[in-house]
């Protein structure tokens, strides 16, 4: 399938080819360090095996944490895999991100893991170059990297030229590596084709290139990113056959 690669765009502060993250990117503030989901208390010893395990089922939670019935109508029926990734407001670039998978008993969270989004927070209605992260919840089909493939499911496109990313922040931070590994969230582009496909369904100014990709430190232009590792984490983890989608946008938003 033909694949084209976009246009270079610029910083907000300094020239950097940035092929997604909604055609921009930069930052203004530390990453926060990861946090760990809270666990439930373990059943004593004497309950036993079986016991325990019957616990740790009852204590799934049957729907994902966190969202209202207007976000939880909109994930499809045969999703069994979901990254809710958690705004701190409407109008902050730090967020929170946590995968979770589908099980007979249950949604079973991983880890909270640390993420930004774009600098002036989230949006209903996106458009290019309002540097907001578009709210809602969409699937995830296509990924790639500068760097070669860690082992993903999803089809996976290497492209050191095409995933080039060079300059600086919002800050003056470097943007070196954002592009090592990349995920394409399936807003506004065709699905099956690499992420660097440029094709936008809904038009140019509804924007496009929102991607999961790696933390540089700071705040996006649209995109929402996670630590290399985290980020070589959802590489491995997603899988097609699970129908995985993202369930992004600020925790009020996510509630209604």
């Amino acid at each position: 399938m033909p694949r084209r690669l976009p246009a270079l765009l610029l910083t907000a502060v300094a020239l950097a080819a940035l092929p997604g993250c909604g055609g921009s990117a930069g930052a203004v503030s530390q990453a926060q360090a990861p946090r760990t989901a809270a666990q439930p208390s373990a059943p004593s010893a004497a309950s036993g095996p079986s016991e325990a395990a019957a616990a740790a089922s009852r204590q799934l939670p049957q729907q994902l944490p966190g969202l209202g019935p207007q976000t939880l109508a909109e994930i499809p029926a045969n999703a069994r895999q979901a990254v809710v990734v958690t705004g701190r407001s409407e109008n902050s670039p730090v967020s929170q991100a946590v995968l979770y998978q589908r099980t007979a008993d249950g949604w079973a969270a991983g880890q909270t893991w640390a993420a930004h989004n774009a600098k002036n927070g989230w949006t209903d209605d996106h458009h290019a170059g309002d540097l907001h992260s578009p709210i809602g919840v969409f699937t995830l089909s296509d990924a790639g990297g500068r760097l070669p493939d860690p082992g993903a499911r999803l089809p996976y496109d290497q492209s050191r030229s095409g995933f080039y990313i060079g300059g600086t922040g919002f800050e003056g931070e470097s943007l070196a590596g954002s592009f090592d590994y990349v995920i394409a969230i399936d807003y506004n582009r065709k699905t099956g084709v690499s992420p660097l496909d440029w094709t936008r369904p809904e038009g140019e100014s509804k924007g496009g290139g929102i991607w999961f990709h790696v933390d540089h430190g700071g705040p996006t232009h649209g995109c929402v990113s996670l630590s290399a590792a985290h980020m070589k984490t959802l590489l491995r983890t997603l899988d097609p056959s699970q129908h995985p989608v993202v369930v992004m946008g600020d925790a009020a938003s996510l509630a209604r």
